[in-house]
């Protein structure tokens, strides 16, 4: 009785844990590039019930023998395993802003199951180097390129691009023209398996050892395309997130339902088979 109250348990947080990481997507369905979280169910290690037990042989030493016999397999619950954002590309939205960059992901190559993709470099708070796929950059007053947390955006040495003139425009290729001439390029990293990297606040990501990506530029079989003027929406699917979580609201409900009618069996259990055997 006292496992399945443990199983109807496990089953509601893993639940509830599902139902908060889909409100956070829908909370950022116009949040621009970001990447919506998936999650990963898995049961717990199932374990084999024995009863174990023992015979009594009748002679001089009074030989006991133990045994185990076989009872069967229990599950004993659910949980959530991890939460991976999905990388696969959002739609562009103009904006005719010129600080508004998009990525676009012509050639990715794959690897194994998971498909690489890049990010614009961005300076952390710490001094580390981070990504992102939000392009929506602005000037400030001292003329460094920013994004809308005050990050410094990196050109592909690894420094922050600070710019004369507001009369510029950027390239295919992610170099930013004034007047017509290179001034520098966009530091755009490259992320072979995007999955070993780390989420963190205002939609940034860092790598496991902190160590920048490699410049996508310099990737062989990598090909892309930034879009001056466009914003990469997020991949949020809207109706589908909110069909998922009805979804989990009801096994939610469902497993809420048996958790009361074990603790109205408990509570039988205890009154009436209390009071018969007084």
């Amino acid at each position: 009785m006292f496992r399945g109250f443990y199983t109807v348990a496990s089953g509601m947080i893993a639940q509830q844990r599902k139902t908060e990481m889909l409100t956070n997507n829908m909370a950022n369905s116009n949040t621009p590039g970001y990447k919506a979280d998936q999650s990963s169910m898995r049961a717990f290690p199932e374990m084999l019930l024995q009863r174990m037990g023992g015979v009594n042989i009748p002679t001089e030493q009074e030989l006991h023998l133990p045994y185990n016999r076989l009872v069967g397999k229990l599950n004993t619950g659910v949980y959530m395993q991890e939460m991976t954002p999905s990388f696969f590309q959002g739609d562009l939205k103009g904006t005719e802003r010129k600080t508004d960059v998009a990525l676009v992901n012509v050639n990715m190559p794959a690897n194994g199951e998971t498909t690489g993709t890049v990010m614009f470099a961005v300076r952390g708070l710490d001094g580390n180097t981070q990504y992102t796929r939000n392009g929506n950059f602005t000037l400030d007053g001292n003329g460094f390129l920013t994004n809308s947390n005050g990050n410094y955006i990196l050109n592909e040495n690894g420094l922050p691009i600070q710019l004369n003139s507001d009369q510029f425009s950027i390239n295919d290729r992610g170099e930013i023209l004034v007047h017509d001439e290179v001034v520098t390029t966009l530091g755009i990293g490259y992320a072979e398996d995007p999955n070993l990297l780390t989420r963190d606040t205002g939609g940034l990501y860092s790598t496991e050892d902190n160590q920048p990506l490699p410049n996508a530029n310099d990737v062989q079989g990598v090909s892309f395309q930034t879009k001056q003027g466009f914003l990469e929406r997020s991949n949020v699917d809207p109706s589908r997130t909110m069909t998922d979580m009805l979804t989990a609201y009801r096994a939610f409900e469902a497993n809420q339902k048996v958790l009361q009618a074990y603790d109205r069996s408990m509570e039988k259990a205890a009154n009436e088979i209390g009071r018969v055997g007084g």
